[in-house]
């Protein structure tokens, strides 16, 4: 076998991150169980495979040819599937998707973790499986990607201004799109004025290249238990007269819009916040609810993207923590307070840790916006031993800690705080389960058992999960 040739497989199985599994006898060896990875490809598919990579143990490819199609195949809503990098099973029907993504965290838990025989509990779906986010970042860019019915359509398409969502793994090429699924139509409204206001005036785009250049993306915050709803424009520079122009103008449009906001990023980083910002119209904020707590959202302040999900989300977390009036809580990576405030009522004080300030200082006006006072907020880096900050702010032990890091995981040293700490019960959110079932080995090993695993689908049409496990001593 060499890089280019053709196979005919049929597809067994699937792998994390939308790759099926083929298996062939390879040639010169007794082996015929030799794994062929296809991207793309589902349990049941018959392909023609171009391999792409030959390794001793596994090969990759991806199709050039669809054979027979699996049970599992339906037609994608959207235009831009397959060439935008968002909705990557798109074409897999939803139970399937969700089947799926339970058996993935069965089989790291299996495989990575050496954790057999664990109590595993029904994936909880998303009820809505589009227009569920509640924020959409899309990018200008100087260099339009062309599809390749563009491309063969032997018409003239302007290259030189673009709007919409990279394409995977090119910083520089963007997808101009008129459409996303994943929004709302009011977002699609917005997004659509947009590009014809500032491509009408030829305004420039920002280019790290030579560092210069004006418009870089467009952030759209819509909350869904609310009538909220933000645009905020992110640029290199100000330009007063023209934001005004465009918020009077924008506002006629989409009346529903409730506040504009122009954030200045003056780094050649390719990111959606700025240095600081100005408020065009409204209070610079929006709101939502999560269950009976509301939240005030910012342009740069982190909030759950799926708001419904993330209310289930935090109802397993609560379930699993079983807390009771006179416990003392700890939540770790607490951002701007969302868990800390939901699960207020249910213990006698929280302490919550989180190293970002612009986190804490949200979390501290969200805490003043629910009237609650039995939740202090610390700030902490977590790549650190946070035990002396305990010890100096003379803080409680905690009968439980509920933990929700970033998808890299805890760090060992966090890890190790917790397990000094020896609270009775742990819940460990995670929105990556080969991080989180490396972190559980240590905490195994310490002496902590895993007692119950929930996945929870907050993104349809993704790969990525979030896994709530309450560990007990």
């Amino acid at each position: 076998m060499k890089k280019g040739d053709l196979l005919e497989l049929d597809i067994e199985k699937y792998a994390f991150e939308g790759k099926g599994i083929a298996k062939i006898s390879k040639e010169d060896s007794e082996d015929k169980n030799y794994v062929v990875f296809v991207s793309g490809a589902y349990p049941g598919d018959k392909v023609e495979a171009k391999l792409t990579k030959i390794k001793k143990n596994y090969s990759e490819a991806v199709i050039s040819k669809l054979l027979k199609s699996s049970d599992y195949r339906i037609n994608p809503q959207c235009a831009y599937f397959g060439i935008c990098g968002g909705c990557k099973q798109q074409d897999m029907d939803y139970t399937t998707q969700v089947m799926y993504k339970f058996e993935q965290v069965k089989e790291t838990f299996e495989r990575l973790g050496g954790f057999k025989d664990l109590n595993y509990e029904p994936i909880i779906p998303s009820d809505k499986v589009f227009y569920y986010r509640n924020k959409m970042e899309f990018s200008f860019a100087e260099k339009k990607w062309l599809t390749y019915e563009q491309i063969n359509s032997g018409e003239e398409f302007d290259r030189a201004f673009a709007l919409g969502l990279h394409i995977p793994n090119m910083f520089d090429k963007v997808l101009d799109i008129d459409e996303c699924f994943l929004q709302s139509e009011l977002s699609n409204k917005i997004l659509s004025f947009t590009k014809k206001f500032f491509k009408s005036r030829n305004i420039s785009i920002y280019n790290s290249r030579d560092n210069q250049g004006y418009l870089r993306n467009l952030v759209i915050k819509q909350a869904h238990r609310t009538k909220d709803l933000m645009v905020n424009l992110v640029t290199f520079s100000e330009d007063d007269e023209l934001m005004k122009t465009y918020t009077s103008e924008i506002i006629k449009e989409v009346p529903e819009i409730t506040t504009v906001i122009n954030n200045i990023n003056l780094r050649k980083a390719l990111v959606a916040n700025g240095d600081y910002e100005k408020i065009y119209y409204g209070s610079g904020y929006i709101y939502d609810y999560i269950g009976k707590y509301k939240f005030r959202v910012s342009a740069n302040s982190f909030f759950q993207t799926n708001t419904d999900q993330a209310e289930k989300l935090y109802k397993t977390t609560v379930e699993f923590a079983e807390l009771k009036k006179e416990d003392i809580a700890y939540d770790l990576y607490s951002g701007a307070g969302t868990i800390s405030i939901y699960i207020s009522e249910l213990c006698k004080t929280v302490y919550a840790l989180e190293a970002v300030s612009s986190s804490v200082k949200d979390a501290e006006d969200n805490l003043k916006i629910n009237n609650i006072n039995n939740v202090n907020f610390v700030q902490a880096d977590l790549y650190k031993s946070f035990l002396p900050i305990i010890e100096q702010n003379n803080i409680p032990r905690p009968d439980v800690i509920i933990t929700d890091p970033p998808r890299s995981g805890m760090h060992e040293n966090t890890v190790n705080d917790i397990i000094n700490l020896n609270p009775e019960k742990i819940v460990y959110v995670s929105c990556n389960p080969a991080t989180q079932v490396r972190d559980l080995k240590l905490l195994n090993a310490a002496g902590y058992q895993i007692k119950r695993v929930r996945p929870v689908d907050m993104f349809p049409h993704t790969y990525h999960i979030e896994n709530v496990v309450l560990l007990t001593k």
